[in-house]
Order: C-alpha cells, then structure tokens, then sequence
C-alpha cells in the first residue's frame, strides 16, 4: 500500500516545485545587477535557503517575494563589488553568460543582457541599477519596483528616468543577430590575415578595445582608442592568431568567438556594432571569467543545490 507524503515532505516539494519555475528570472535580475554570474549564482542560492526556511504559508505571491529577496540581496553584493573592483588592473568587463539554452535568461526584453549594456549599467549606482533592471528588463510595474526597493512610488520614477537619461546619453543603436555575426567573422579573418586597411573599415572611427585580463601578460591594461589603433593592435601578434583555434559561440544574446589554445579555451571575442560598424571590441581574456562562463553552460539546477544541502 502506498504512504501518503508527509506535509513536510509535500511542502518542500512545492517550495522546490516555485522556486525552480522562477530561477531563470531571479538569476537574471541578480546577473544584470551585478555584472556576474557567479556573484548571481551566489544570491540565487542564497535566495533558496531564504525560501526553503521561510513561513510560505503567509507568503501572498512567491514570485514577488523570491524576486524581492533577490534584487535585495543583489544590490548589497553590488555595493561591495564596486568596492572590489576599484582595485580590478585594467579594463573589467561583465561575466559572459551562454544563452543558447535560455535565451532570455528570465527577461522580458533580451536586448538588456547585452554586453555593451551592462557595461553601459556600471555606471549606474546599485539601486538606480536595479530599478532600471526591474523597469527595462522585466517590466515591472512602477508600484512593485517601489515594493521591491521599499522606496514611494515618485522616488522610484526619479530613478528610472534619471537612470534611462544617463544612459541615453552614451547608449548607441544596435544592429540584428545577423548583421552582428557577420561584422564579428569578418572583424576575425581580417585580423588573421593581417589586413589593417580592412578592420579600420570595418570600425568606426572612435572605435575602443577592451582587453580584460585583471593584468595578466598580455592584455593591455588600458582601452585602445580609435579605429587604426584598434586595428594595428587586433594585428599586432600574428602568433596569437597562428595558434589558436576559433568556436562561434553565444554569449550574451549574440554571437561571440570562443578563442582555443591547445584544445583549452582561452579568450572570448565580441563586439557591439551600431550600422556605422564596429565601436566597440572586447577581449576576455581573465580565466575566472572564462571559466564562469564554461559553467552558465550548465548553471546548478535548484535539485543540486536541495542535495548539498543535505534535504
């Protein structure tokens, strides 16, 4: 004869069942606060030891509450991590994420996990970061941001508004999936070949590359500006090039160049392009962030993370 489930049991089985139809949105409001994956797998798992202990019977809406407690956490790891990286050498660049398996990564508008966007969003403080991500990314209305950061309602429209004017003041346009692709293949086999003349015609003319390497040798420790400079320096070893080999990859909604050294994956390649070409190249070249983005690939399930907690 089968055993009913205890109601302790049963009750674990819906807060698991709530939390893993919600992960993807919360690992993407915590990814687009903080610029990391791994700082985002941090509050998401943080965020489900909150669940698993909390009373949920008193808990009105479970999606409000897990995205509550994500963007609150998310903002206090925000504000340490600006700390942190006042001391990053050289360029910092968000953590890539493969999208391939979650396109959306929990957003309702997938433009707003683009590299160049969450660049842009740095220079946003915490909370305004938050409210922007809330409003842009997921939708939300203006009362439940103001819920969600425990600010009134005329604050949180200050935020936003003064969050998208700060914004658009350096924002650009973008180019479709396809036309991104075909600039980043031929941005790639014109540095290979060495062809200067080709890559300049391919950037615009104040176009920036970003190596970030937190000062391992040979990424250079500052942006390379304008379009011949970025050029010569994409050309400039024709060793790098001779050795290694080339994956198209996903990364962040667009196509990126997954860089293979010996059969180790070693440098991620993207860009961000406007109709006017190229304005932007950025290097990857840190392997911590090489290897957080090797692992989004595969990002823990709630049912690891239920296991390690001995549950």
């Amino acid at each position: 004869m089968d055993l009913e489930p205890s109601p302790t049991t049963a009750d674990l089985d819906e807060a698991v069942s709530v939390f893993v139809q919600h992960r993807s949105r919360l690992f993407g409001i915590a990814y687009r606060v903080l610029g990391s994956a791994v700082e985002a797998e941090d509050v998401v798992q943080e965020v489900w030891l909150r669940w698993q202990k909390t009373d949920r019977s008193v808990v009105v809406s479970p999606v409000a509450f897990l995205s509550s407690t994500t963007t609150r956490l998310a903002i206090n790891v925000a504000q340490s991590a600006r700390v942190r990286r006042e001391t990053y050498i050289g360029p910092w660049l968000p953590e890539p994420v493969d999208t391939s398996s979650d396109p959306e990564v929990g957003a309702q508008r997938a433009e707003a996990v683009e590299m160049a966007l969450l660049l842009l969003l740095e220079k946003l403080n915490p909370t305004e970061r938050a409210a922007y991500v809330l409003r842009e990314a997921f939708d939300y209305g203006y009362p439940e941001i103001a819920e969600i950061l425990q600010l009134s309602l005329v604050n949180v429209r200050k935020i936003v508004s003064r969050a998208r004017k700060h914004l658009s003041d350096e924002q650009r346009g973008t180019v479709d999936s396809a036309e991104h692709r075909r600039l980043l293949t031929a941005f790639v086999a014109a540095a290979r070949t060495g062809d200067v003349a080709k890559l300049e015609a391919l950037l615009t003319p104040d176009a920036v590359s970003l190596s970030d390497g937190n000062g391992m040798r040979g990424a250079a420790r500052l942006p390379v500006l304008g379009s011949a400079r970025v050029a010569n320096l994409a050309t400039a070893t024709r060793q790098f090039w001779r050795t290694v080999e080339l994956q198209l990859v996903e990364a962040n909604g667009r196509t990126g160049v997954m860089l293979h050294r010996d059969g180790v994956p070693t440098t991620l390649l993207t860009i961000a392009a406007t109709r006017e070409g190229i304005y932007r190249v950025m290097w990857v070249f840190n392997p911590s962030k090489i290897a957080a983005y090797l692992t989004s690939r595969s990002r823990f399930t709630v049912t690891s993370v239920v296991a390690a907690e001995g549950v």
